[in-house]
């Protein structure tokens, strides 16, 4: 399969193409490195990039900026910065790219653990995750030919530990190999309209 990531630079990007690359060809797409680019928050940035690698079997979304903070400290404008690269970018994703997507493709996008498990700090990715997933369960009843679409929502790696695990005290990190296994399933398995949750 043509296996098309965006978000390949981080760290569930890294993981995905290690665990994808042995048996499919990889598209990596990145926001500021990488052979391919593009600005998920752009839909002409969207559009140059698929009309540059053309039709694609699969879609992967790990990418999108959102903020922590207080929410008494909170402003609308970066609540906002959540909804319109992580939320609204992965959404911009499906919409366009669903028409370079082969019949039969699949699209997965990323949304995480407090989506349902809330911590001080997270509202912002509290909505957004929660919004994703949301989208996905709507977006699986429309989408035709055969194509598919579902979430990963991991909880905190293992790998991003020490940049994360601070806000989120008590829970348990997860392996990173143990999350890719997520977006092989939604890729190379059959379910639509999933969100598959890595504790």
């Amino acid at each position: 399969m043509k296996v098309l990531v965006v978000g390949a630079s981080g760290t569930i990007g890294r993981l995905v193409i290690k665990e994808f690359a042995p048996r499919h060809e990889i598209i990596e797409v990145g926001k500021n490195q990488g052979r391919h680019r593009a600005d998920i928050t752009s839909e002409e940035s969207i559009r140059q990039l698929f009309n540059q690698v053309g039709k694609v079997d699969a879609i992967i979304a790990v990418a999108g900026n959102v903020h922590w903070g207080p929410l008494k400290e909170m402003t609308a404008e970066q609540f906002e910065l959540g909804l319109r690269e992580k939320l609204m970018g992965q959404v911009n994703l499906t919409l366009i790219g669903r028409h370079f997507l082969n019949d039969g493709g699949s699209i997965t996008l990323t949304s995480g653990s407090l989506s349902h498990d809330p911590y001080v700090g997270g509202a912002s990715f509290t909505t957004v995750n929660s919004a994703i997933d949301g989208f996905v369960r709507g977006a699986a009843i429309e989408l035709e030919h055969g194509r598919r679409i579902n979430s990963v929502s991991p909880n905190v790696l293992k790998e991003s530990w020490g940049t994360y695990g601070a806000g989120v005290p008590g829970t348990d990190p997860v392996p990173g190999e143990k999350v890719v296994l997520a977006y092989r399933k939604s890729v190379e398995g059959q379910q639509t309209g999933q969100t598959y949750r890595v504790w």
